[in-house]
């Protein structure tokens, strides 16, 4: 019973986590205030440091809250193995440019389009586990990554829309940048998915140190780009321009993402990751539809929805693997 509830709860966290992620960022981003813009380079620093922060404390928690245990942890796995540690670097900086990325989508593509659209990281997944695990897909996973890509492919389907030339045009250039951007972060959300695993599975260390140390990586190459593309702005302004409530919201939800997600994998399975992935679309197209008011959907956009949450589905309904008679 107490197993149930935690799987369910986890589920219940994640379908919040990441609706409630997608909206508040979207929102931000286009929210019209006085005075500067939150950098999306800022927030990302940001939340790298309050994920080091929370795995600290889970560390410092699973040994029985002892100041002496945690420092010799840290130094045994981060210090004395920096080779190791150093193999962090390269997921570490693929999910720098990643978060990087889902601002730029989000500030360009309403919160319903990103959030289907986005899923086609489960066909970069995919292939990456095939190419670098050495994983073998059924037929029903194979068959849900082409009924992902149809789908995908109808949403992002250009609509047929009167309105004037000029905003049509800057509208089509805005939704280009944002798609870009998004496919990028799918291909880079499956490399580094995969890598991060390929590591995890041939060291016995925590999540949570592993965590640690891509943090630490991801707060020095996120500082370095928020240097190299904002330096004169925050100079000018301050690292924390525009910052309010709001900004503050979507750090914290980026920064939890990744524990919930954890969460997820450790409970429950992948019908059921893939139900709470379905029912955050819906709840992402409607409050856009209903609450932002920046999306207006089309028969097509539905049809690929339908495809896409099938998909997940279907991708989730063989779990486990043939296998692989060159491991044998």
């Amino acid at each position: 019973m107490a197993s149930a509830k935690l799987k369910y709860l986890s589920l219940g966290i994640l379908v919040f986590q990441t609706t409630s992620l997608v909206l508040t960022m979207r929102y931000s981003r286009t929210l019209q205030g006085d005075g500067p813009r939150y950098l999306a380079s800022s927030a990302v620093v940001v939340a790298e440091f309050l994920k080091i922060l929370t795995c600290l404390g889970l560390v410092f928690k699973d040994h029985s809250y002892s100041g002496r245990a945690l420092s010799s942890i840290l130094r045994q796995e981060i210090l004395h193995k920096p080779i190791d540690t150093l193999k962090l670097a390269i997921p570490s900086g693929i999910y720098t440019l990643q978060n990087n990325l889902l601002y730029v989508a989000l500030s360009n593509l309403d919160a319903a389009t990103y959030q289907v659209t986005y899923q086609l990281k489960i066909l970069t997944t995919a292939l990456f586990s095939v190419s670098m695990l050495g994983r073998r897909l059924g037929v029903y996973q194979w068959l849900s990554l082409l009924i992902l890509m149809a789908g995908i492919a109808l949403v992002q389907w250009p609509a047929d829309s009167p309105s004037d030339p000029q905003k049509e045009q800057l509208t089509a250039g805005s939704q280009f940048v944002g798609l870009v951007a998004v496919l990028v972060a799918c291909c880079s959300s499956g490399f580094a998915g995969v890598y991060f695993e390929k590591i995890l599975k041939e060291t016995k260390q925590s999540v949570w140190v592993r965590n640690i140390q891509l943090g630490m990586f991801g707060l020095f190459f996120g500082i370095f780009g928020m240097l190299a593309y904002d330096g004169d702005r925050v100079q000018e302004h301050g690292m924390f321009q525009g910052y309010n409530t709001l900004t503050w919201i979507v750090v914290a939800l980026q920064a939890l993402g990744g524990l919930v997600i954890a969460a997820v994998i450790k409970y429950a399975d992948n019908i059921l990751k893939g139900f709470a992935t379905s029912l955050s679309i819906i709840l992402s197209t409607f409050i856009s539809y209903f609450w932002l008011e920046d999306f207006e959907p089309t028969s097509l956009f539905f049809l690929g929805t339908v495809l896409v949450i099938m998909a997940t589905f279907l991708y989730g309904y063989e779990s486990k693997p043939a296998p692989n008679p060159s491991r044998a």
